[in-house]
């Protein structure tokens, strides 16, 4: 009778393959990594260009953009004093990105946090960038209705931890209007860039016409054709700068309609505000843009374009962008 033959891998040929097989899944991970990365990129972008179709519909609808935010100035009128805490631009938009029902019980001339809790804490995809954090992620909390004056920064917005006595949960989002640079001033006099009517971006604050110390309406209403540097060339919106260690924490992530806090909805860049170097930096502040994708920030500017910028962009290309005035054609014909 014949024997048979037993087959098998030795000890060492065994170890031999599973280093194979551990070298292919090595080399193939960072491809898996990549497309996945690109995947979310695509999907950031797609949301940006959500939020400027809905601006652009706004425009069509109303004639005037959406105000960032209400902002007094200082020294002007009472009839343009009131106001301050409104819920900024996200929700004047909300009807064009289908969320109709989120709008229908606010008040778009009160307070913010004094809005149906299902309009401040509702989550929805195109509030989040896929690279930072899903629809999953938490609320953030601040504390809200303290008093003007000594307990605000020179900027108007609320000092973190000094605001009233109670807190209040807001949806958080990761994109924000271009507010414009910084050539208005930002050294606490009336005419710096957070007061209404200042800021030189495509969306800026506005002073509100008050009836009887309440907002009723917009004062400072700026359109499409007040971009003189053309829609190609001037930033609409882009991604907020929120660093990894500062995450669901105020006032670097804010409540996403918090009209009390500029940077809730806006960013500035420029001169004096480059981009964000990523997820780690801690250097940038919170009306700095930035992303969570390597290396770049993701920019819509007026005319509905997506572009994604380097998060080394010289900064004075960067103010020309975000300025909607052809700040170089001035300058040359001041020359």
């Amino acid at each position: 009778m014949a024997k048979c033959r037993r087959f098998g891998f030795t000890l060492i040929e065994l170890l031999v393959v599973l280093a194979i097989i551990g070298t292919l899944v090595g080399l193939l991970l960072p491809a898996v990594q990549s497309a996945r990365e690109a995947a979310r990129q695509m999907q950031c972008q797609n949301h940006l260009k959500q939020w400027g179709l809905a601006i652009a519909n706004f425009e069509a609808a109303r004639g005037y953009l959406p105000p960032a935010r209400i902002a007094p100035r200082p020294g002007d009128s009472t009839e343009l004093s009131c106001g301050g805490e409104e819920p900024n631009w996200f929700a004047h938009v909300l009807p064009f990105v289908e969320q109709t029902n989120l709008v229908r019980d606010v008040d778009l001339f009160g307070k913010w946090y004094d809005q149906p809790k299902e309009f401040t804490s509702t989550k929805f995809p195109i509030l989040f960038c896929p690279s930072r954090r899903g629809s999953q992620s938490m609320l953030v909390s601040r504390n809200v209705g303290g008093a003007t004056g000594a307990t605000r920064l020179p900027c108007g917005c609320p000092i973190p931890g000094r605001g009233g006595n109670r807190v209040v949960d807001g949806v958080p989002g990761d994109y924000a209007a271009c507010h414009g640079d910084l050539s208005p001033g930002a050294v606490g006099l009336p005419s710096d860039f957070y007061f209404g009517g200042n800021g030189s971006g495509a969306m800026n604050s506005s002073r509100a016409l008050c009836e009887n110390g309440k907002a009723v309406d917009f004062f400072d209403k700026y359109r499409y054709r007040d971009i003189t540097d053309g829609l190609s060339n001037t930033f609409l919106l882009g991604e907020k700068h929120i660093s990894l260690e500062r995450l669901g924490k105020f006032p670097d992530d804010s409540p996403i309609y918090d009209g009390d806090s500029l940077p809730a909805g806006s960013r500035v860049t420029g001169p004096g505000m480059p981009l964000a170097q990523g997820p780690n930096d801690l250097v940038s502040t919170y009306y700095a843009f930035g992303s969570w994708h390597p290396g770049i920030t993701h920019f819509l500017y007026a005319d509905g374009s997506i572009r994604s910028l380097s998060n080394a962009t010289d900064t004075v290309t960067l103010g020309q962008l975000a300025n909607r005035h052809n700040l170089k054609l001035e300058r040359l014909q001041l020359d």
